[in-house]
C-alpha cells in the first residue's frame, strides 16, 4: 500500500497524524501534515485506511498495490 497527501487540500486538522503518528507528521510553520514514509507496513494498513476517511480535506490518498 502506498499513501500520498494532496498538500493544496490539506486543512491541517491533524486528524492523520493522532491516528497513525508512525506515517505522519504536522509542518511546526504552516500546519501542514508531512509523510514520514509513504509505503505502509502491514500492522498500520487499518490505521491508513481511517486516517484517510477521516480526513476532512480529502487530502489523503491510499494506493493498494497490485
Amino acid at each position: 500500500m502506498q499513501v500520498s497527501i494532496d498538500q493544496d487540500r490539506c486543512c491541517s486538522s491533524g486528524q492523520c497524524v493522532v491516528t497513525v503518528p508512525e506515517i505522519f507528521e504536522q509542518g511546526d510553520h504552516d500546519g501542514l501534515v508531512r509523510l514520514r514514509r509513504s509505503s505502509v507496513a502491514p500492522e498500520h494498513l487499518a490505521d491508513v485506511r481511517l486516517a484517510s476517511q477521516l480526513c476532512p480535506g480529502g487530502a489523503i490518498t491510499v494506493t493498494e498495490d497490485a
